[in-house]
This record gives C-alpha cells, structure tokens and sequence, in this order.
C-alpha cells in the first residue's frame, strides 16, 4: 500500500475518533521533535494551561488493520474538570465532544498534532453563552500547537 493511501486512512481515522467536522475544521501543526519528546511536550504544554491530561489512548491496533504499523500514534484527551462539568450540565449533548483532544503521531524525525477545531462546535451550539467556552478552548488549543512547534 503506497504512503498516500495509509496516510487517508489515519485521515479517516482521526475524523472518526474525533468530532464529525469536516477537514478544512481541523488544527494541525508538524513539530520537528521525535514523538517522545513531542509527546512529553505535548501533555506539558496542556498541563501548563491548567488542564488535566484524563486519558492517553492507544489506537494501534485499529492501524494495523488498515496495513499501518506504528506504535506512535496516540490520543491525548484532557479538561478544566469544574468547566466540563458546567457545561455539559446545561448543554449535556456537549458530552460526547468533550474532554478536548488533540491526536499526536510519528513521521519520521517529526510529530504531527491534529485536533477538531473548537470553533467548529458552534455550528452544533449556537448558544451565545458557550461562544467564549469555544474561543477559550480554540486558543489553548493553539498556544498548545504553536509551544510544540516553536520549542527548540
């Protein structure tokens, strides 16, 4: 199977185990680090922010099925417990877009980080009151990609 064919199907599978958007609504950024140190970097940077990294969830083995071997591919998911917890209390179909992510993967001597863009839920919440929420959220979520990225 030729690289451009594996790399649709990562495609494919971020979009499945993120937010249903479309793929102009992603943040994406490549990092010039090898994955454990863009790793290690990575949940700094959310921590630094006062989130908590909840879960690092392996998907290699849906990988393997599509004929990409790799064991550095994860899924970092992390939340401001009390703010998730406010919001999916008055907005409960919030659940199953949250807590946040951001997907980290090898290429080569690099990492590419991919996240659902947080302004992308709007079309989904239109309340004014969770406009700043998603803004919050789009400018960690790029201070976190822009740190990895800039970090020497």
């Amino acid at each position: 199977m030729n690289m451009l064919m594996k790399w649709m199907g990562v495609a494919g599978l971020l979009l499945a185990t993120a937010a249903p958007v479309a793929a102009a609504e992603l943040l994406m950024a490549r990092v010039d680090k090898l994955f454990p140190e863009a790793m290690a970097q990575l949940q700094s940077a959310i921590s630094s922010r006062g989130y908590t990294v909840t879960r690092l969830q392996e998907v290699n083995e849906n990988l393997e099925r599509r004929d990409f071997k790799s064991d550095m591919y994860r899924v970092v998911y992390f939340g401001k417990y009390e703010e998730v917890k406010r919001a999916t209390a008055s907005h409960p179909a919030l659940i199953p877009f949250l807590p946040l992510n951001i997907t980290i993967f090898a290429e080569g001597d690099q990492a590419i980080l991919v996240a659902s863009h947080p302004q992308a839920l709007r079309q989904f919440f239109p309340d004014a009151a969770l406009k700043p929420l998603f803004e919050r959220w789009e400018k960690d979520m790029v201070a976190i990609m822009d740190e990895l990225r800039e970090a020497k």
